[in-house]
């Protein structure tokens, strides 16, 4: 390990900070399948491994490179060890791109990345989940660690958009990522009177590269024959996901009341654009690029208006090198610094985000990994149905084959298919899935059609009628014992 990173030329410092990293994603690797989005993610990637079509077979909302990522990852563990890896490189990258925007600022640059890499790490603002933010991330550092390549020119300006392009494919919010360079060339280069020319000509060079990874998903899910599909669901159902949070009062008011907040938002976001225009002659590059940055990727952070704190994780870049500006800096621009930050922390108080303790999670584990707790312990204090999930997944283990189709109306039903590895009848994984973009009625209809060879119903979940007389006909209860899970098993169905 010293020798690859003395060969990448990693300081000291940074090579403690990365180990530091190391040592805080390590309970990481311990948690059980109980975060929603990471089980839907590897539901799907089952899916993917099982070669059921992403989207036409399987539904979730988001492009495919989280799948694919999850579906190499196999469970929990190894999706975790990927993030760990591609963190650490991350981090790396984000350091480079503070030696290349503060140059001969050593504590600068060690600030901002020692920030960086404690709130993308620690479960403050989810840093320890496999959320699509913590993937995401690293490709737009990559990409503006090459933008602000002293040697620029357009092969390098099509290989930064390939980069945007592939944070998008992780999580849609990342597009707003792309337009900050383009703002920040108008501002500076037309500042220099520079060839307008110049301007769309990289623009042009940067779009091209965006769309083409973009435009070969289209090409295989047409070739997939779930165009429509993928359209609807990682691209035009975020639309409805940005408001599904109001309630429907609003949903039904006239557009400029229903999205008066969205366009307050960006509008903050022009008039800082144009502030920063006003005033780019007092203003350093680097301040302005950074406030730039910020502010379009708080538009991105409150899109849908969810109070979801990894979604901040797409701002902690600019965060931590205007917090390092602020600490480090005794210029005029350490005091401005405080503007663009009292804005960051103004949306997570306004929009009421949540936050993780850090602290008792590591206590926990600790307790944990000193047997002062067991695993049925320390698994009940993330979800206190945990065990229940695994043992209803271990049963569908035995009693199944991998082919075998099972059912799961419950609010962890992604957490169980998950961790059985068994996939429904049906393209939907969870239960707001049904709700949001079918109905119980079709839900039934699909299940006469297609019998599950399982179906397990749990207490906690909303009532479902409408499925009894289905289970009455074609199902004997086989298990009721799992904290009152009930498990129908088909009639003729063998269990192993």
């Amino acid at each position: 390990m010293k020798k690859f990173l003395d060969k990448i030329h990693i300081p000291n410092w940074l090579t403690l900070v990365l180990t530091v990293v190391i040592i805080l994603r390590i309970p990481s690797l311990f948690e059980p399948f109980y975060y929603g989005d990471e089980v839907i993610y590897l539901t799907l990637g089952e899916g993917i491994r099982q070669g059921v079509p992403l989207y036409s077979g399987l539904h979730d909302n988001k492009p495919p490179l989280l799948y694919l990522t999850a579906a190499i990852a196999g469970n929990v563990f190894w999706f975790r060890a990927i993030l760990i890896f591609w963190s650490l490189a991350t981090i790396v990258l984000f350091w480079n791109l503070s030696k290349k925007l503060f140059p001969n600022k050593e504590s600068l640059q060690q600030i901002a990345t020692i920030i960086f890499s404690l709130l993308t790490t620690i479960p403050l603002l989810e840093g320890n989940l496999a959320n699509a933010e913590n993937f995401l991330i690293g490709p737009i550092i990559a990409a503006f660690l090459i933008l602000f390549d002293k040697k620029l020119n357009l092969k390098k300006i099509f290989c930064a958009g390939l980069l945007f392009s592939i944070a998008t494919l992780f999580k849609i919010p990342a597009a707003f990522d792309f337009p900050v360079i383009v703002v920040f060339w108008v501002i500076i280069d037309l500042s220099k009177k520079a060839d307008f020319k110049k301007i769309m000509k990289n623009t042009t060079a940067l779009l091209l590269g965006f769309i083409l990874p973009i435009a070969l998903t289209f090409i295989w899910f047409k070739f997939q024959g779930a165009f429509k599909e993928y359209l609807g669901a990682a691209f035009l159902q975020n639309v409805g996901y940005l408001s599904s949070w109001k309630g429907q009062e609003i949903k039904q008011e006239p557009f400029l009341i229903k999205n008066a907040a969205l366009l307050i938002r960006a509008g903050i976001v022009f008039f800082g654009s144009v502030i920063l225009l006003l005033f780019r002659k007092k203003l350093s590059r680097q301040f302005i690029f950074l406030t730039l940055w910020l502010l379009f990727t708080l538009f991105a952070v409150t899109l849908s208006e969810r109070p979801y704190p990894h979604y901040l994780i797409q701002s902690l870049a600019p965060v931590s090198l205007l917090f390092a500006i602020l600490f480090t800096q005794k210029t005029f621009e350490q005091s401005l610094t405080i503007i663009p930050l009292l804005i960051f922390f103004t949306v997570p108080v306004f929009y009421k985000f949540w936050i993780y303790p850090t602290a008792s999670y590591y206590i926990r584990f600790f307790q944990f990994a000193t047997n002062k707790i067991n695993k049925e312990e320390y698994f009940a204090k993330f979800n206190s149905r945990t065990n229940r999930n695994y043992q209803i997944a271990d049963f569908l283990q035995k009693s199944s084959s991998p082919g075998d189709r099972v059912f799961v109306w419950s609010p962890d039903s992604p957490a169980i298919y998950a961790l059985s590895r068994r996939l429904p009848p049906i393209k939907y994984v969870a239960n707001y899935h049904i709700s949001d973009f079918s109905s119980k009625a079709d839900i039934v209809a699909a299940l006469s059609q297609n019998p599950a060879k399982f179906i397990i119903l749990t207490p906690e979940a909303l009532p479902f009628t409408e499925i009894n007389p289905l289970i009455r006909q074609r199902y004997i209860l086989v298990v009721s014992n799992i904290e009152g899970a009930e498990i129908w098993s088909l009639f003729g169905a063998r269990r192993k």
